[in-house]
């Protein structure tokens, strides 16, 4: 789903709130989840589910398939989700 398809998909329930105020709301959002990421934490979102980081490893025996030639790869962050049981089973039915 698109920013413009959930931002009318709220202005459907929510009439009395304009489009700006939508899009405010959708960019506080985001921006709250970015910074606490960014700062380590994990957001729970009950019956939505979580986000967190994971530390990946530095690789220094990392090869690029087309040359066969060794890469350096750096330590990284990558952010996973992991779906709450409320959600996988709404999904599954």
């Amino acid at each position: 789903m698109s920013r413009a398809k959930l931002i009318k998909q709220l202005k459907k329930k929510n009439s009395q709130l304009n489009q700006l105020e939508l899009e405010y709301i959708i960019d506080s959002f985001s921006e709250s989840i970015f910074s606490a990421l960014k700062k380590g934490d994990s957001i729970e979102i009950r019956e939505l589910g979580r986000w967190y980081c994971k530390k990946l490893r530095e690789n220094h025996n990392a090869r690029n398939p087309k040359t066969n030639e060794l890469i350096y790869k750096p330590e990284r962050i990558k952010v996973r989700f992991k779906p709450s049981k409320n959600l996988k089973k709404k999904i599954n039915e």
